[in-house]
This record gives structure tokens, sequence and C-alpha cells, in this order.
């Protein structure tokens, strides 16, 4: 099972690829967790439009090219969920919080949300040995609380769908060309 599952049991919206590396899980896994958004074609371009090319401080949105993508991730709003060496990271987001509530949240709170105006987005890295290789797969999951927060972030992924889908594609080769280098 899943870390997944545990955090995002119940989703919206999801998004999941796959792709084979050859590499064993310790490499693959350090590849994800050092993998920058220099390595993934498109990441800055795609995330330069979708803040409408404002300024502002490194993110998930405005990554440093050569800083690993989940630490940027993780110190501008996500969560680090879960991390097992070798096997999984999870991380996850507030997407959206009722009017005057907190988005910075506990994992176990994160994991707990409920309650109308909540939209909570969770991803991960899957690494599964497949002979002398793995498979990774990296799944995104949304689930939005009330019937009018998905109709908001119905809008929303309709319009980031298509680019999400080449980012996730490109940051899985982008992690397949690091674990596939010879140490």
């Amino acid at each position: 099972m899943s870390r997944l599952d545990q955090f995002a049991p119940a989703w919206q919206f999801r998004e999941v690829h796959r792709r084979f590396v050859e590499a064993p899980p310790e490499r693959v896994y350090r590849a994800i967790k050092t993998v920058t958004a220099r390595e993934i074609p498109f990441f800055r371009a795609l995330t330069w439009l979708r803040r409408l090319g404002r300024r502002g401080p490194v993110s998930i949105l405005n990554p440093a090219p050569d800083r690993p993508l989940l630490e940027v991730a993780t110190e501008s709003g996500f969560l680090l969920l879960a991390d097992e060496p070798g096997r999984e990271v999870v991380v996850g987001t507030v997407v959206i919080a009722p009017p005057g509530a907190a988005r910075a949240v506990t994992a176990e709170q994160y994991r707990k949300l409920a309650g109308s105006g909540w939209a909570k987005g969770t991803m991960n890295f899957l690494i599964e040995q497949r002979g002398a290789g793995c498979v990774v797969t990296t799944e995104t999951r949304v689930q939005a609380t009330d019937a009018r927060t998905q109709r908001r972030f119905r809008l929303y992924w309709t319009l980031i769908y298509p680019g999400s889908t080449l980012i996730r594609r490109m940051w899985l080769r982008a992690i397949q060309r690091r674990a596939e280098v010879r140490p």
C-alpha cells in the first residue's frame, strides 16, 4: 500500500504517470530528492506562465534553477507527509482554504482536514523494483471537501492540467536521467 493512500484516500481530481528506470531503488530515490527545475524541460516556462510572469520569492512556482525541487516545495508551502528512503516520498499542500483559515497545518492536521471550503493536493513518487530496475510512479490527488470548492477547483484544474501533465512526464525523465548515470 502506498503512503499516499493514508493522506489522500478520496479525491475528485487525479493524475498518474509512470516511467521505468534502469537503476536500483536507492539511486532512484536519491534522484527524486535531488532533481532541480533546470533538469525539467519547460518547468520554469510553464510555472512562469502560471504565475503570469510576476516575480516573487523562491517557491515551487518560482524555483531557484539549481536547488532540489522537492526541497524548494517543502520550504514554500508543501508539507513532507511521508519519506521512506528507497520507496516513496509524499508531499501535500492546502490548495484552497476557507476565508480566515490558516493554510499552514501539520501533517496530522492535513490528513484530517474536513469541513467546507478546503481543497488539498497530495502528490507522491513511488518506487517499485522490477528486476534490475524500478518503475517510478508519480500520482497527484486533489480532494475538495464540498461541492462549491470542487467547482472552484475544477476550473483551475482544467486550465493547469495540460501543463501539469507535461511537467510530471518531464520530471520523471529528469529522475531517470539522473538515476541512470553510473556513480
